[in-house]
C-alpha cells in the first residue's frame, strides 16, 4: 500500500471497532471540536492504535490533541484462553501481551503523531491525576463489571459542559454482547442525569453532557 490514507491505515489496524462505527466516532469527535475548541480529547483504550486513528485524524483536523490512555498489557478479554486474544501481540520476552509497537506505528502510518499523545499507565491510576477539561471522552478500556465501573467513575466527571461522551460496546441486548459498558457506563450516564443520548450507531452510544 502506497501513501495509504489515514482512513485505511485505521481499517487495516487490528482492533474491534466496525469502519462504521469508526466513521460515526470520527464525526461526533469533529463536532465535538467545533462545539468547544481548544479543549482536548481523551480516549480509554487504545489497543493498537484503531480507534486512535480515527480520534486523531479528527483531532489534526480541529487542531486540538487526543490523549489515549492504555497500560498496552490488554484487558482481560484480550487474554490466553478467551475468545478475543491475539498471539501476535504478546511480547514473548515477558510472555505478556504489548500493544504499545502496534499502536505507534499505527499512530505513525496514519500520519497523526502531532495529535496524539500516548499515554502508558491504568485508566483509574491517570483518571485520578487528571485536572483538565474534556471537550470529548470515548471509553472503550476494559470490559468487566469492575473496569468499566471505574472508567465512568474516574472519567466522566472531566467531561466539559456541552462536551461530548462516547462509549463503545454498549448493547442492551445480552444475547448481542457484553453487559458491562451498558450497565456500569451508559446507563448510569443517562440516570445520572448528566448526559442525554444523541445518536446510536452500531455498539457505539454519543452522549452530550447537559448538567
Amino acid at each position: 500500500m502506497s501513501d495509504p490514507s489515514w482512513r485505511d491505515v485505521a481499517v487495516a489496524t487490528k482492533g474491534f471497532m466496525p469502519v462504521h462505527e469508526g466513521d460515526a466516532l470520527h464525526a461526533a469527535a469533529l463536532t465535538a471540536g467545533a462545539r468547544l475548541p481548544g479543549l482536548p480529547w481523551l480516549e480509554v483504550g487504545s489497543y493498537c492504535g484503531r480507534s486512535t486513528i480515527w480520534l486523531g485524524a479528527a483531532a489534526r483536523d480541529r487542531d486540538t490533541v487526543l490523549f489515549a490512555v492504555d497500560h498496552h498489557r490488554g484487558s482481560e478479554e484480550n487474554q490466553v484462553g478467551w475468545e478475543h486474544h491475539d498471539p501476535t501481540v504478546v511480547d514473548a520476552r515477558v510472555g505478556r501481551m504489548d500493544t504499545l509497537p502496534f499502536f505507534r506505528a499505527a499512530v505513525h502510518d496514519a500520519g497523526v503523531e502531532d495529535n496524539v499523545v500516548g499515554v502508558v499507565g491504568r485508566s483509574p491510576v491517570v483518571a485520578r491525576h487528571w485536572s483538565t477539561p474534556l471537550a470529548f471522552l470515548f471509553i472503550d478500556g476494559g470490559h468487566g463489571t469492575e473496569p468499566a465501573r471505574l472508567d465512568y467513575e474516574g472519567w466522566t466527571p472531566h467531561v466539559a459542559m456541552g462536551g461530548t461522551l462516547a462509549v463503545h460496546d454498549v448493547f442492551p441486548d445480552p444475547a448481542d454482547g457484553g453487559r458491562p459498558p451498558y450497565e456500569q457506563i451508559f446507563v448510569p450516564a443517562l440516570e445520572s442525569g448528566r448526559f442525554r443520548l444523541e445518536s446510536a450507531t452500531g455498539s457505539l452510544r454519543i452522549l452530550r453532557r447537559v448538567d
